[in-house]
């Protein structure tokens, strides 16, 4: 792996961006506008707000990236653009980390955003220092990314590969402790819920709001879900393919 190759490949990736406005209001904007949504759905019902805004900020970035990189990475290999790119001195472990650092750069912009208009606009109470929550978004927002990148794998088409969403991502929504406390749950769904990554975001989110300094059990839940991102992309580099037949 090459940090010159890598720093290209996300020059290229981000070059890419700048010329596709609409992704780029899907990660920038569209998150912010569901954040204000609810808000002004529970607006009668701020605690519901204060309740869930926090998770959902982690959530909303997450789902926004799967589908995002899920499907751009399906293209690069659709169109031929992988099958080139590596037949040149250019690693798997090269791209995905032009990926990440490129998606990076961006989720850093949209947990900003959304941070500052939740916060800031919308006045979501949190007690921990306002960076921990940026910090969770972003790790979220590169969980996502590197979900994403590694499902891609086992699409033909793009409309495959945002089958994923419903199959991969909604049965974490349902059971990441958003709707209940996950030890109120079932022992089996209780199970299932402590192994999807998607848990200990909402449980860093959780404990942000609750919590007025940064916890050992905070820190856990930030370390297991940058290790699933990780995860996630080894697994993307060990299963991806130059091309989809």
């Amino acid at each position: 792996m090459s940090l010159r190759r890598t720093a290209a490949t996300a020059r290229r990736v981000l070059e890419q961006l700048r010329h596709d406005p609409r992704t780029i209001a899907l990660m920038l904007i569209v998150p912010c506008v569901l954040i204000s949504l609810l808000k002004w759905v529970f607006d009668s019902r701020p605690q519901v707000f204060q309740s869930v805004g926090a998770a959902l900020l982690g959530i909303f970035p997450f789902i926004v990236m799967f589908l995002v990189t899920s499907v751009g990475m399906l293209r690069e290999r659709t169109t031929g653009t992988l099958e080139r790119l590596l037949t040149m001195p250019l690693g798997k472990g090269d791209l995905l980390g032009g990926y990440a650092l490129a998606f990076g750069a961006v989720a850093l912009v949209q947990a900003v955003l959304a941070s500052w208009l939740t916060i800031g606009l919308l006045g979501l109470d949190v007690a921990a220092p306002v960076w921990t929550v940026v910090l969770v978004a972003v790790l979220n927002a590169l969980l996502g990314m590197a979900l994403g990148l590694f499902t891609s794998a086992f699409a033909r088409t793009e409309f495959q590969a945002v089958q994923f969403l419903p199959a991969f991502v909604l049965p974490q929504f349902l059971l990441c402790g958003l709707f209940t406390p996950r030890e109120q749950m079932q022992t089996v769904l209780r199970w299932l819920s402590d192994v999807m990554p998607l848990s200990y975001a909402v449980d860093a989110m959780n404990k942000i709001t609750r919590d007025g300094t940064v916890t050992g059990g905070l820190v856990a839940d930030m370390a297991i879900i940058a290790g699933a991102g990780v995860l996630a992309l080894a697994l993307g580099a060990a299963t991806l393919r130059r091309r989809t037949e």
